[in-house]
Protein backbone atom coordinates (compact mmCIF):
# COMPACT_ATOMS: atom_id res chain seq x y z
CA UNK A 1 0.00 0.00 0.00
CA UNK A 2 2.88 2.54 0.52
CA UNK A 3 3.34 5.29 -2.14
CA UNK A 4 -0.18 4.07 -3.56
CA UNK A 5 -2.86 7.29 -3.42
CA UNK A 6 -5.98 7.28 -1.24
CA UNK A 7 -9.33 7.66 -3.16
CA UNK A 8 -11.34 10.68 -1.85
CA UNK A 9 -14.91 9.29 -1.09
CA UNK A 10 -17.81 11.10 -1.75
CA UNK A 11 -19.89 11.77 1.38
CA UNK A 12 -22.72 10.52 2.61
CA UNK A 13 -25.31 10.97 5.20
CA UNK A 14 -27.28 8.46 6.31
CA UNK A 15 -30.34 9.82 9.22
CA UNK A 16 -32.83 7.15 10.64
CA UNK A 17 -33.55 6.30 14.17
CA UNK A 18 -33.07 2.71 13.66
CA UNK A 19 -29.98 1.60 14.69
CA UNK A 20 -30.34 -1.84 11.98
CA UNK A 21 -31.36 0.34 9.43
CA UNK A 22 -28.21 2.91 9.76
CA UNK A 23 -25.68 -0.62 9.74
CA UNK A 24 -27.81 -1.97 6.78
CA UNK A 25 -27.40 1.14 5.13
CA UNK A 26 -23.58 1.64 5.95
CA UNK A 27 -22.62 -1.99 5.06
CA UNK A 28 -24.35 -1.35 1.49
CA UNK A 29 -22.42 2.13 1.23
CA UNK A 30 -19.24 2.34 2.76
CA UNK A 31 -17.37 0.56 0.69
CA UNK A 32 -17.67 2.90 -2.20
CA UNK A 33 -18.96 6.48 0.08
CA UNK A 34 -17.57 7.94 3.12
CA UNK A 35 -20.97 6.91 4.94
CA UNK A 36 -22.09 9.28 8.20
CA UNK A 37 -24.61 7.44 9.97
CA UNK A 38 -26.91 9.95 12.27
CA UNK A 39 -29.43 8.34 14.66
CA UNK A 40 -31.54 11.37 14.50
CA UNK A 41 -32.66 14.81 12.62
CA UNK A 42 -31.51 16.69 15.65
CA UNK A 43 -28.35 15.37 15.76
CA UNK A 44 -27.64 15.65 11.87
CA UNK A 45 -27.84 19.42 11.92
CA UNK A 46 -25.22 18.84 14.89
CA UNK A 47 -22.78 16.70 12.64
CA UNK A 48 -23.65 19.27 9.29
CA UNK A 49 -21.93 21.95 12.17
CA UNK A 50 -19.54 19.99 12.89
CA UNK A 51 -18.01 19.11 9.30
CA UNK A 52 -17.63 22.97 9.10
CA UNK A 53 -18.40 23.49 5.03
CA UNK A 54 -17.29 19.60 4.39
CA UNK A 55 -21.00 19.01 3.57
CA UNK A 56 -22.24 15.71 2.68
CA UNK A 57 -22.74 15.02 -1.11
CA UNK A 58 -26.17 13.42 -0.54
CA UNK A 59 -28.75 12.81 2.32
CA UNK A 60 -30.52 9.77 3.27
CA UNK A 61 -33.40 10.90 5.77
CA UNK A 62 -35.88 8.95 7.53
CA UNK A 63 -39.61 9.80 7.76
CA UNK A 64 -40.90 8.87 10.66
CA UNK A 65 -38.70 9.83 13.79
CA UNK A 66 -39.74 11.11 17.25
CA UNK A 67 -38.65 14.95 18.44
CA UNK A 68 -38.13 15.91 14.65
CA UNK A 69 -39.87 14.16 11.59
CA UNK A 70 -37.79 14.13 8.03
CA UNK A 71 -40.44 16.53 7.07
CA UNK A 72 -39.38 18.90 9.07
CA UNK A 73 -35.85 18.43 8.77
CA UNK A 74 -36.38 18.88 4.96
CA UNK A 75 -37.63 22.33 5.82
CA UNK A 76 -34.74 23.37 7.59
CA UNK A 77 -32.54 21.89 5.44
CA UNK A 78 -33.99 23.98 2.49
CA UNK A 79 -33.98 26.97 4.06
CA UNK A 80 -30.11 27.33 5.03
CA UNK A 81 -27.69 29.04 2.67
CA UNK A 82 -25.39 25.86 2.78
CA UNK A 83 -27.76 23.23 3.31
CA UNK A 84 -30.39 24.20 0.45
CA UNK A 85 -28.66 21.83 -2.49
CA UNK A 86 -27.63 18.85 -0.81
CA UNK A 87 -29.83 16.22 -2.30
CA UNK A 88 -32.49 14.75 0.29
CA UNK A 89 -33.50 10.97 -0.52
CA UNK A 90 -35.94 10.13 2.12
CA UNK A 91 -36.24 6.73 3.99
CA UNK A 92 -39.96 5.37 4.12
CA UNK A 93 -41.72 2.22 4.85
CA UNK A 94 -45.07 3.36 4.15
CA UNK A 95 -46.67 3.20 0.59
CA UNK A 96 -48.65 6.53 1.11
CA UNK A 97 -48.67 8.62 -2.11
CA UNK A 98 -49.80 12.08 -0.31
CA UNK A 99 -47.27 11.94 1.52
CA UNK A 100 -44.34 11.27 -1.02
CA UNK A 101 -45.99 14.51 -2.99
CA UNK A 102 -45.55 15.88 0.39
CA UNK A 103 -41.95 15.43 0.65
CA UNK A 104 -41.48 15.52 -3.11
CA UNK A 105 -42.62 19.68 -2.70
CA UNK A 106 -40.56 19.94 0.10
CA UNK A 107 -37.68 19.54 -1.85
CA UNK A 108 -36.78 15.61 -1.98
CA UNK A 109 -35.30 14.49 -5.08
CA UNK A 110 -36.43 10.45 -4.35
CA UNK A 111 -38.19 7.55 -2.17
CA UNK A 112 -36.26 4.57 -1.03
CA UNK A 113 -38.57 2.05 0.50
CA UNK A 114 -37.54 0.11 3.08
CA UNK A 115 -36.47 -2.38 4.07
CA UNK A 116 -34.29 -1.47 0.78
CA UNK A 117 -31.86 -4.21 -1.49
CA UNK A 118 -28.22 -3.35 -0.91
CA UNK A 119 -27.60 -3.11 -5.29
CA UNK A 120 -31.09 -1.22 -5.60
CA UNK A 121 -29.62 1.52 -2.81
CA UNK A 122 -26.26 1.31 -4.52
CA UNK A 123 -27.44 1.99 -7.75
CA UNK A 124 -30.26 4.24 -6.59
CA UNK A 125 -27.28 6.32 -4.86
CA UNK A 126 -25.25 6.33 -7.81
CA UNK A 127 -27.58 7.77 -10.18
CA UNK A 128 -28.70 10.85 -8.38
CA UNK A 129 -24.91 11.73 -6.91
CA UNK A 130 -24.27 11.69 -11.07
CA UNK A 131 -27.70 13.86 -11.33
CA UNK A 132 -26.51 16.07 -9.09
CA UNK A 133 -23.03 16.38 -10.83
CA UNK A 134 -24.49 17.43 -13.71
CA UNK A 135 -26.39 19.80 -12.41
CA UNK A 136 -23.35 21.27 -10.48
CA UNK A 137 -21.51 20.98 -13.43
CA UNK A 138 -24.35 23.14 -15.61
CA UNK A 139 -23.97 25.38 -13.10
CA UNK A 140 -20.86 26.11 -13.35
CA UNK A 141 -20.64 26.04 -17.00
CA UNK A 142 -23.77 28.60 -16.59
CA UNK A 143 -21.69 30.65 -14.81
CA UNK A 144 -18.91 30.51 -16.46
CA UNK A 145 -20.79 31.74 -19.78
CA UNK A 146 -22.51 34.23 -18.04
CA UNK A 147 -19.52 35.49 -17.11
CA UNK A 148 -18.02 34.89 -20.56
CA UNK A 149 -20.96 36.62 -21.78
CA UNK A 150 -20.40 39.52 -19.18
CA UNK A 151 -16.47 40.23 -20.42
CA UNK A 152 -17.61 39.91 -24.43
CA UNK A 153 -20.21 42.90 -23.59
CA UNK A 154 -17.38 44.61 -21.71
CA UNK A 155 -15.23 44.03 -24.54
CA UNK A 156 -17.17 45.18 -26.86
CA UNK A 157 -18.31 47.89 -25.35
CA UNK A 158 -14.59 49.09 -24.86
CA UNK A 159 -13.92 48.52 -28.54
CA UNK A 160 -17.06 50.30 -29.47
CA UNK A 161 -16.23 53.11 -27.47
CA UNK A 162 -12.53 53.14 -28.78
CA UNK A 163 -13.99 53.00 -32.32
CA UNK A 164 -16.54 56.02 -31.87
CA UNK A 165 -13.84 57.76 -30.50
CA UNK A 166 -11.49 57.22 -33.43
CA UNK A 167 -14.37 57.85 -35.92
CA UNK A 168 -15.25 61.47 -33.73
CA UNK A 169 -11.31 62.34 -34.00
CA UNK A 170 -11.28 61.76 -37.64
CA UNK A 171 -14.67 63.14 -38.54
CA UNK A 172 -13.94 66.52 -36.45
CA UNK A 173 -10.16 66.37 -38.36
CA UNK A 174 -12.24 65.82 -41.17
CA UNK A 175 -14.57 68.90 -40.78
CA UNK A 176 -11.83 71.68 -39.60
CA UNK A 177 -10.34 70.68 -42.78
CA UNK A 178 -12.72 71.48 -44.64
CA UNK A 179 -13.58 74.83 -42.56
CA UNK A 180 -9.73 75.86 -42.75
CA UNK A 181 -9.87 75.69 -46.20
CA UNK A 182 -12.79 78.45 -45.73
CA UNK A 183 -11.53 81.01 -43.40
CA UNK A 184 -15.03 83.04 -44.34
CA UNK A 185 -17.17 80.80 -42.66
CA UNK A 186 -15.53 79.34 -39.36
CA UNK A 187 -17.39 77.42 -36.47
CA UNK A 188 -20.09 76.51 -39.33
CA UNK A 189 -19.93 73.20 -39.47
CA UNK A 190 -20.29 73.35 -35.13
CA UNK A 191 -22.62 75.62 -35.43
CA UNK A 192 -24.75 73.23 -37.64
CA UNK A 193 -23.94 69.94 -36.09
CA UNK A 194 -25.71 71.55 -32.77
CA UNK A 195 -28.75 72.73 -34.57
CA UNK A 196 -29.61 69.80 -36.05
CA UNK A 197 -29.31 67.94 -32.79
CA UNK A 198 -31.84 70.44 -31.57
CA UNK A 199 -34.65 69.83 -34.33
CA UNK A 200 -33.87 66.41 -34.12
CA UNK A 201 -34.69 66.21 -30.43
CA UNK A 202 -38.26 67.95 -31.19
CA UNK A 203 -39.15 65.86 -33.52
CA UNK A 204 -39.20 62.97 -31.56
CA UNK A 205 -40.80 64.74 -28.70
CA UNK A 206 -43.37 66.16 -30.80
CA UNK A 207 -43.95 62.65 -32.87
CA UNK A 208 -43.23 64.10 -36.10
CA UNK A 209 -41.46 61.74 -38.95
CA UNK A 210 -41.69 59.23 -36.45
CA UNK A 211 -42.22 56.13 -39.20
CA UNK A 212 -38.74 57.17 -40.72
CA UNK A 213 -36.69 58.05 -37.82
CA UNK A 214 -37.37 55.29 -34.89
CA UNK A 215 -34.54 53.52 -35.85
CA UNK A 216 -32.29 56.43 -35.71
CA UNK A 217 -29.48 56.80 -33.81
CA UNK A 218 -29.65 60.38 -32.85
CA UNK A 219 -26.19 61.12 -31.63
CA UNK A 220 -24.58 59.53 -34.88
CA UNK A 221 -27.14 61.32 -36.95
CA UNK A 222 -26.10 64.36 -35.73
CA UNK A 223 -22.66 63.78 -35.74
CA UNK A 224 -22.98 62.84 -39.48
CA UNK A 225 -24.05 65.91 -40.46
CA UNK A 226 -20.06 67.22 -39.51
CA UNK A 227 -19.48 65.77 -43.01
CA UNK A 228 -22.10 67.84 -45.11
CA UNK A 229 -19.49 70.33 -46.75
CA UNK A 230 -16.88 67.95 -47.06
CA UNK A 231 -16.78 68.16 -51.31
CA UNK A 232 -15.19 71.76 -50.58
CA UNK A 233 -12.37 69.87 -50.29
CA UNK A 234 -12.03 69.94 -53.89
CA UNK A 235 -13.15 73.34 -54.65
CA UNK A 236 -10.56 75.76 -56.28
CA UNK A 237 -9.33 78.32 -53.38
CA UNK A 238 -10.28 81.10 -55.68
CA UNK A 239 -13.81 80.49 -55.74
CA UNK A 240 -13.91 79.03 -52.39
CA UNK A 241 -12.37 81.92 -50.60
CA UNK A 242 -13.67 84.30 -53.00
CA UNK A 243 -14.09 87.41 -50.43
CA UNK A 244 -16.96 88.81 -53.26
CA UNK A 245 -20.03 87.92 -54.86
CA UNK A 246 -19.77 84.93 -57.11
CA UNK A 247 -19.99 84.79 -60.65
CA UNK A 248 -22.32 82.74 -62.78
CA UNK A 249 -19.85 79.93 -63.33
CA UNK A 250 -18.16 80.00 -60.22
CA UNK A 251 -21.86 79.81 -58.69
CA UNK A 252 -22.14 76.32 -60.68
CA UNK A 253 -18.87 74.90 -59.61
CA UNK A 254 -19.41 75.92 -56.16
CA UNK A 255 -22.70 74.31 -56.34
CA UNK A 256 -21.28 70.78 -56.94
CA UNK A 257 -19.57 70.41 -53.88
CA UNK A 258 -22.61 68.23 -53.11
CA UNK A 259 -22.34 66.07 -55.52
CA UNK A 260 -18.45 65.69 -54.86
CA UNK A 261 -19.19 65.33 -50.91
CA UNK A 262 -21.85 62.58 -51.62
CA UNK A 263 -19.04 60.74 -53.80
CA UNK A 264 -16.28 61.05 -51.56
CA UNK A 265 -18.45 59.25 -49.04
CA UNK A 266 -19.32 56.28 -51.76
CA UNK A 267 -16.12 55.99 -52.05
CA UNK A 268 -15.78 55.45 -48.54
CA UNK A 269 -18.45 53.05 -48.10
CA UNK A 270 -17.30 51.13 -51.39
CA UNK A 271 -14.07 50.44 -48.67
CA UNK A 272 -16.65 49.47 -45.49
CA UNK A 273 -19.34 47.69 -44.86
CA UNK A 274 -22.72 49.94 -45.37
CA UNK A 275 -23.51 51.77 -41.89
CA UNK A 276 -26.19 54.28 -41.04
CA UNK A 277 -23.66 56.30 -40.43
CA UNK A 278 -22.42 56.55 -43.77
CA UNK A 279 -26.24 57.01 -45.07
CA UNK A 280 -26.64 59.87 -42.85
CA UNK A 281 -23.55 61.69 -43.82
CA UNK A 282 -24.28 61.52 -47.68
CA UNK A 283 -28.09 62.26 -47.25
CA UNK A 284 -26.33 65.41 -45.61
CA UNK A 285 -24.14 66.13 -48.18
CA UNK A 286 -25.87 65.48 -51.02
CA UNK A 287 -29.27 67.32 -49.89
CA UNK A 288 -28.67 70.07 -47.80
CA UNK A 289 -29.58 72.44 -50.51
CA UNK A 290 -32.53 71.04 -51.95
CA UNK A 291 -35.60 73.16 -51.59
CA UNK A 292 -39.09 72.02 -50.64
CA UNK A 293 -40.68 73.90 -54.03
CA UNK A 294 -38.05 71.92 -56.40
CA UNK A 295 -35.71 74.69 -57.32
CA UNK A 296 -32.68 73.90 -55.15
CA UNK A 297 -29.70 71.70 -56.42
CA UNK A 298 -28.21 69.24 -57.18
CA UNK A 299 -30.97 67.09 -58.06
CA UNK A 300 -34.12 69.66 -58.15
CA UNK A 301 -36.03 67.71 -55.74
CA UNK A 302 -38.76 68.79 -54.29
CA UNK A 303 -41.45 67.83 -50.89
CA UNK A 304 -40.25 64.58 -48.93
CA UNK A 305 -38.14 63.67 -51.93
CA UNK A 306 -35.61 65.58 -50.40
CA UNK A 307 -34.18 63.48 -47.70
CA UNK A 308 -35.46 64.28 -44.58
CA UNK A 309 -31.79 64.84 -43.23
CA UNK A 310 -31.44 67.53 -46.19
CA UNK A 311 -34.02 69.35 -45.13
CA UNK A 312 -33.07 69.42 -41.23
CA UNK A 313 -30.12 70.91 -42.21
CA UNK A 314 -31.20 73.23 -44.81
CA UNK A 315 -32.69 75.12 -41.74
CA UNK A 316 -29.49 75.00 -40.12
CA UNK A 317 -27.40 76.06 -42.71
CA UNK A 318 -29.54 79.11 -43.99
CA UNK A 319 -30.06 80.08 -40.08
CA UNK A 320 -25.93 79.94 -39.89
CA UNK A 321 -25.61 81.67 -42.95
CA UNK A 322 -27.71 84.68 -41.78
CA UNK A 323 -26.11 85.35 -38.60
CA UNK A 324 -22.62 85.50 -39.88
CA UNK A 325 -20.63 88.02 -41.61
CA UNK A 326 -19.76 87.32 -45.39
CA UNK A 327 -17.75 89.77 -46.92
CA UNK A 328 -21.01 90.73 -48.87
CA UNK A 329 -23.16 91.21 -46.42
CA UNK A 330 -23.58 92.07 -42.76
CA UNK A 331 -24.54 89.58 -40.25
CA UNK A 332 -28.88 89.67 -39.36
CA UNK A 333 -30.17 89.53 -36.32
CA UNK A 334 -31.40 86.35 -34.64
CA UNK A 335 -35.42 87.92 -34.93
CA UNK A 336 -34.32 88.69 -38.69
CA UNK A 337 -33.19 85.40 -39.40
CA UNK A 338 -36.02 83.21 -37.66
CA UNK A 339 -38.31 86.03 -39.89
CA UNK A 340 -36.50 85.06 -43.11
CA UNK A 341 -36.57 81.17 -42.84
CA UNK A 342 -40.19 81.23 -41.39
CA UNK A 343 -41.32 83.08 -44.63
CA UNK A 344 -39.39 80.12 -46.48
CA UNK A 345 -41.94 77.82 -45.23
CA UNK A 346 -43.44 75.46 -48.37
CA UNK A 347 -40.83 77.11 -50.54
CA UNK A 348 -37.74 76.89 -49.38
CA UNK A 349 -38.33 74.76 -46.20
CA UNK A 350 -40.54 71.42 -45.11
CA UNK A 351 -43.00 73.76 -43.56
CA UNK A 352 -43.53 70.80 -40.63
CA UNK A 353 -40.04 71.41 -39.73
CA UNK A 354 -40.61 74.97 -39.88
CA UNK A 355 -43.64 74.70 -37.39
CA UNK A 356 -40.86 72.87 -35.24
CA UNK A 357 -38.31 75.54 -35.64
CA UNK A 358 -40.28 78.03 -35.12
CA UNK A 359 -41.08 76.41 -31.27
CA UNK A 360 -37.25 75.95 -30.91
CA UNK A 361 -36.18 79.05 -32.59
CA UNK A 362 -35.12 80.65 -29.37
CA UNK A 363 -32.37 77.39 -28.65
CA UNK A 364 -30.74 78.50 -32.14
CA UNK A 365 -29.19 81.71 -30.51
CA UNK A 366 -25.82 80.94 -29.82
CA UNK A 367 -24.84 79.65 -26.42
CA UNK A 368 -28.92 79.19 -25.49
Amino acid sequence: MTGSAKTHKTRIMVVDDDITNLKYAKTALSEIYDVFTVPSAAKMFGVIDALAGDLPALILLDIIMPEMDGMAAIKILKSGSETRNIPVIFLTSRNDPSSEAEGLSLGAIDYISKPFQPHLLRKRVEIHLTLELQRQTLERQKLDLLDFNENLRRMVEEKTGRMMELQGAILSTVADLVENRDDITGGHVQRTKRQVGILMAALQDFGLYREETVNWDIDLLVQSSQLHDVGKISIRDNILMKPGKLTPDEFEAIKRHTVIGANIIDKIGASVSESDFLRHSRAFAIAHHEKWDGTGYPEGLRGEDIPLQGRLLAIADVYDALISDRPYKKAFSHDEAVSIIIDGSGTHFDPVLINVFKEMKNQFRSGD
